[in-house]
């Protein structure tokens, strides 16, 4: 009974989690200036040096080279990496126009903008 009483707690928690996530994406898209006209990923990352730059190379080969053309940008938020990620991400930056990189900061202040309704 026990087990069931804490499966059940733990499957609320997560229900809820995931609704916040849909939420929050809801009103990213209405509230701010993400534009509604294709897919933008938004990936946070923190002292991943020895494996960033090969995740970002193949998720930018299966949108750049394949049959989507809905892919709009890679946004990576860094939260505060103590490695050499940033300066990977900031290369990666430069190679190409459709990554953005920014801070925590940055991403957290867009989160905090958006109004409930």
């Amino acid at each position: 009974m026990n087990n069931f009483i804490l499966n059940v707690i733990l499957w609320t928690f997560a229900l809820f989690g995931i609704i916040e996530i849909i939420r929050y994406i809801i009103s990213a898209f209405k509230y701010t200036n993400l534009k509604s006209d294709g897919i933008y990923l938004i990936i946070a990352v923190k002292n991943k040096e020895d494996k960033i730059e090969g995740f970002l190379r193949s998720i930018l080969f299966k949108f750049l080279y394949g049959k989507d053309d809905n892919f709009k940008e890679i946004i990576v938020t860094d939260l505060g990496s103590e490695d050499n990620t940033l300066k990977i991400l900031d290369a990666l930056q430069e190679d190409y126009k459709c990554i953005k990189v920014s801070n925590w900061k940055e991403c957290k202040e867009i989160f905090d903008n958006i109004s409930d309704t």
